[in-house]
C-alpha cells in the first residue's frame, strides 16, 4: 500500500474510534527513514514531519522543502543549541533545567511537557508526581501548548492516556490558559490514544511500514 492508502487508513480507525479525523493532528515519524519518504509523505497529504534525533532532523531539513518540522525524542541539554528556534514544536520537555536552556536561546520556543504516565524506567519524561511544579515552571519560560505521553509498554494504555488528559485539564485551571496539544498515541495503542481525547498522533510504522535497519 501507498503512503497516501495507509494514512486513509488510519482517518478511518480514527473516526472508527470516535472522533473526527480532522480534529486530530497527525505527525510522520520519519526516523530512519530518508530525504524520498519524507517528500513523499508531504505528497500524500502530511504536513508534519517528527523526528527523534536533532542531527537526523537538521540534515533532512536541508533537502527536504515544505512541511513542518517536530522533535519527538529526548532532548539533550547539549543538543539545545542546534535544536531551538529549528523546530516548531519540541515534545519532549521533562526539566525546568531543559526549559531554562531553551529560553536562553529562544524564549517563544512551543513546547510540550513529557510525563511518564506507563511510569516505566526505560522512558523518558517527568514523575507524575512531579509534573505540576515543571508544568508551571515550563510556562513561565517559554511558549507551552500542552502535554506528551508515550503509553505503556504493556497492557491496556487508556488508563495512562486519561491521567495525562486530566493532567492537561488541571494545568489549564491552574495557569488560566489553554492548552490545546496532548500529544499521545502511536502505531501501536492511537486508537486508545483518540478515544482518550488525544489531539496529536505520533505515527511510524502504521504510515511507513518497518524502519529500515
Amino acid at each position: 500500500m501507498t503512503i497516501a492508502e495507509n494514512l486513509s487508513a488510519v482517518r478511518a480507525r480514527i473516526e472508527h474510534a470516535g472522533r473526527n479525523p480532522d480534529e486530530v493532528a497527525i505527525v510522520a515519524v520519519t526516523k530512519g527513514f530518508g530525504p524520498d519518504v519524507c517528500r513523499q509523505a508531504l505528497d500524500a497529504g502530511l504536513e508534519v514531519l517528527g523526528e527523534n534525533r536533532v542531527r537526523e532532523a537538521l540534515a533532512k531539513m536541508e533537502t527536504v522543502a515544505g512541511g513542518t518540522w517536530h522533535l519527538i525524542g529526548h532532548l539533550q541539554t547539549n543538543k539545545v543549541r542546534s535544536a531551538a528556534g529549528r523546530f516548531d514544536l519540541i515534545h519532549s520537555v521533562d526539566s525546568i533545567r531543559l526549559a531554562e536552556a531553551l529560553a536562553r536561546i529562544n524564549p517563544e520556543q512551543k513546547v510540550l511537557v513529557e510525563i511518564n504516565v506507563a511510569r516505566e524506567k526505560q522512558k523518558t519524561g517527568v514523575d507524575p508526581a512531579d509534573a505540576n511544579g515543571v508544568i508551571d515552571g515550563v510556562a513561565d519560560r517559554l511558549d507551552l501548548r500542552g502535554l506528551m505521553a508515550m503509553g505503556p509498554a504493556h497492557g491496556d494504555p487508556r488508563g495512562a492516556f486519561d491521567e495525562l488528559r486530566a493532567m492537561r485539564d488541571a494545568a489549564q485551571e491552574r495557569l488560566g490558559r489553554a492548552l490545546p496539544i496532548l500529544s499521545m498515541g502511536m502505531s501501536g495503542d492511537f486508537e486508545a490514544a483518540v478515544a482518550a481525547g488525544s489531539t496529536m498522533l505520533r505515527l511510524g510504522q502504521v504510515l511507513f511500514g518497518p524502519r529500515p535497519r
